[in-house]
């Protein structure tokens, strides 16, 4: 008997509270599943002595990383099929370069859901993988079944486990057809049962519940915490090898029990937001009593699967109800953009009721959203075909999908379906009666209002106005002490300056420079970039790489440092000393010079005045950016790889500052 179908009835609310629970990155950000997934490599990588003992246990059968003596251990369940599991994936890559093995260990455990087919097959196959040729192993194959969920298949599962180093794939496939792994797998699932673990992906960080694709300030926040709590049992006594089994006793007897209906900050449904209807494709009567705005995505399952309880509930409750479509296309979901383009297309040839009517259409029977198709559907319903291309070739409704999204990002609506009810938050596939119970509340209140002299067309928004609205982004003063003659590329007199604090060995930093050159290409004259040094010390290359692109500004000017940082980037596995002379032997530098220089640290105060400045401001991980009106003063922080569309709000609110 297959245990996961025994115990996981398809139970839409608790998948929505985990499988869709968002991540802000930092927000972060929610990042592309595709996105490279980087590990640190500890000195000692093991599948650890087993805590079994522990409220969240930790077995000798769970692949882990990072040391036994760390002062965090977090858990994980997960599943190698959910796109939510995907998206923590780089958050949790920025756990471990911004903390190190020997301050936080990661333990996995699976907890393939049923309603994702390949999920279980490639659970074993990983587990397979961890038996045959131990950790390092499964960690390479767990990477590169995230970095292409697509591919989640057999073939896939040889070729990953050869690449993994298995030597031995016939007992691999052997083992896979036996299912020799599975026990494994179901033990931590009835594992996920006891400790309310229904969805993916759920964390355990020293038992403190963590739930969905969090951001990593949210990880940040437990974590912080429970280093400062474990330094406190350390210095009280407690053995070390005791540290993670008393924190996690002690944190699960304060948290939420199994059972408990406890899905983080997104369960709270009392909260009114302030989100603006604005332009947005609207289904029902503007002096509806109630209204529901719905970030969504045309390729997500869960939203397919909600559209049957809004058809209810718009039956039941008729006019007293309307619906506001926002577009929020995943990044991992490849053609939901592209369904979006078109709809909007077909609204702008033919107004709302057409969009509905594609938006029927593309729910009712999901799957096949290639171009021809959504071009055939459109074209169906009165839109210009040639229009509808070009709509999707050229992203013509950029601006308005961007500005969905840059909403849900001010609100956290990360996830979909994202519901606000008369700006009341509701997330996920949820079944009616949750639905219900705020709408019977709203109507209540509109009628009340109604009874007072508010005009039908005003209850929106008088039930809104004294609302949360977006949040402010946070600021940060950049000081004159930084160092003069910093290396920058743009016009000297751009209206907005952005300031990166980075590190040539940091991934993140790598990943962040695309997104980066995307920047400085779409703004022009507008935007000039300024670059400071804070080498991490948990990266080696980092201080020298540090020097190098130092001594290349001062001896042939901001372009050989452009090129020499560009070609860090480009490699950052080969930052040792021989690759360095290399590149400035390209660049035709003084080798002379550049080997004193590097020898003697001749540029370690600047970096060092930067490393101060950056403390000083409270910066403390890499790639950090600063996005000032002008030239210099009080700026908007982002931190991390965040995705171009945070840069370009960032970058907008700027310019019309600095205008």
């Amino acid at each position: 008997m297959n245990l996961r179908s025994a115990v996981f009835p398809l139970l839409l609310a608790s998948v929505a509270c985990a499988c869709g629970a968002g991540a802000t990155p930092p927000a972060p950000p929610p990042v592309a599943s595709s996105a490279p997934v980087t590990w640190i490599q500890p000195t000692a990588l093991a599948v650890v002595p087993g805590e079994d003992d522990a409220v969240v246990p930790v077995s000798s059968r769970n692949p882990t990383w990072g040391s036994r003596a760390a002062l965090v251990t977090i858990v994980e369940y997960s599943d190698f099929q959910c796109p939510y599991c995907a998206m923590v994936e780089p958050t949790l890559s920025r756990v471990r370069e911004t903390y190190g093995p020997d301050s936080v260990r990661i333990v996995w455990k699976n907890n393939p859901l049923p309603f994702h087919p390949s999920a279980e097959p490639a659970a074993e196959a990983a587990m397979g993988v961890l038996a045959l040729a131990g950790p390092d192993a499964f960690w390479r194959f767990h990477d590169a079944a995230f970095r292409d969920q697509k591919a989640l298949g057999p073939e896939s599962y040889e070729r990953w486990a050869r690449e993994a180093g298995v030597a031995d794939t016939t007992t691999l496939r052997a083992g896979l057809e036996s299912h020799r792994w599975a026990p494994a797998i179901d033990a931590d699932v009835r594992e996920a049962r006891s400790l309310g673990a229904n969805g993916t992906p759920t964390f355990f960080l020293n038992g403190v519940l963590v739930v969905g694709a969090q951001p990593f300030e949210k990880f940040q926040a437990v974590i912080d915490d429970q280093l400062r709590a474990a330094r406190e049992k350390l210095a009280s006594g407690t053995p070390r090898e005791q540290l993670y089994t008393e924190l996690a006793r002690d944190n699960r007897a304060r948290g939420p029990k199994p059972g408990d209906d406890d899905d983080d900050e997104p369960a709270d449904t009392k909260t009114v937001f302030k989100i603006p209807v604005g332009g947005s494709p609207v289904l029902g009567s503007p002096a509806a009593l109630v209204t529901i705005v719905e970030f969504s995505d045309f390729q997500c399952p869960f939203c397919a699967r909600v559209e049957p309880t809004l058809a209810a509930i718009r039956a039941r409750y008729g006019d007293k109800v309307r619906l506001v479509w926002k577009n929020e296309p995943l990044p991992f979901h490849k053609n939901a953009e592209p369904a979006a383009q078109a709809a909007l297309e077909l609204r702008a040839e033919k107004g709302d009721a057409a969009f509905w009517a594609m938006h029927d259409r593309l729910y009712a029977a999901p799957g096949d959203l290639s171009p021809e198709t959504l071009t055939q559907l459109a074209v169906s319903l009165g839109a210009s075909g040639e229009k509808v291309k070009r709509a999707m070739a050229a992203h013509t409704h950029a601006r308005e999908i961007d500005g969905d999204q840059d909403l849900a990002d001010d609100f956290q609506a990360n996830g979909t379906p994202h519901f606000f009810i008369n700006g009341r938050r509701l997330v996920g596939a949820q079944p009616e009666e949750k639905f219900d119970g705020i709408i019977d509340e709203e109507i209540q209140k509109a009628s009340a209002l109604l009874a007072a002299g508010t005009r039908p067309e005003a209850l929106y928004e008088a039930l809104t106005r004294d609302g949360k609205g977006a949040p402010e982004p946070e600021r940060k003063d950049v000081p004159r002490s930084l160092p003069p003659n910093e290396p920058a590329r743009g016009n000297p007199a751009a209206k907005v300056t952005m300031h990166e604090w980075g590190d040539f060995q940091c991934p993140f930093c790598g990943r962040a420079q695309a997104t980066v050159e995307q920047v400085l290409k779409d703004y022009g004259t507008r935007v000039r970039l300024v670059w400071h040094d804070l080498p991490l010390p948990m990266h080696p290359d980092a201080p020298l790489a540090a020097q190098a692109g130092r001594e290349a500004l001062q001896q042939r000017g901001p372009t050989a440092f452009w090129v020499l940082h560009d070609r860090m980037f480009a490699d950052q596995h080969k930052l040792g000393r021989d690759d360095l002379d290399g590149y400035a032997r390209a660049l035709r530098l003084d080798m002379r010079h550049w080997k004193t220089s590097l020898d003697g640290g001749a540029h370690g105060a600047e970096i060092e005045a930067e490393k101060s400045v950056a403390e000083a401001m409270g910066i403390v991980g890499t790639p950090a950016f600063v996005v000032v009106p002008g030239g210099g003063g009080r700026g908007y922080f982002i931190s991390g790889a965040q995705p171009y569309s945070r840069f370009h709000k960032i970058i907008e609110r700027a310019l019309g500052e600095a205008r």
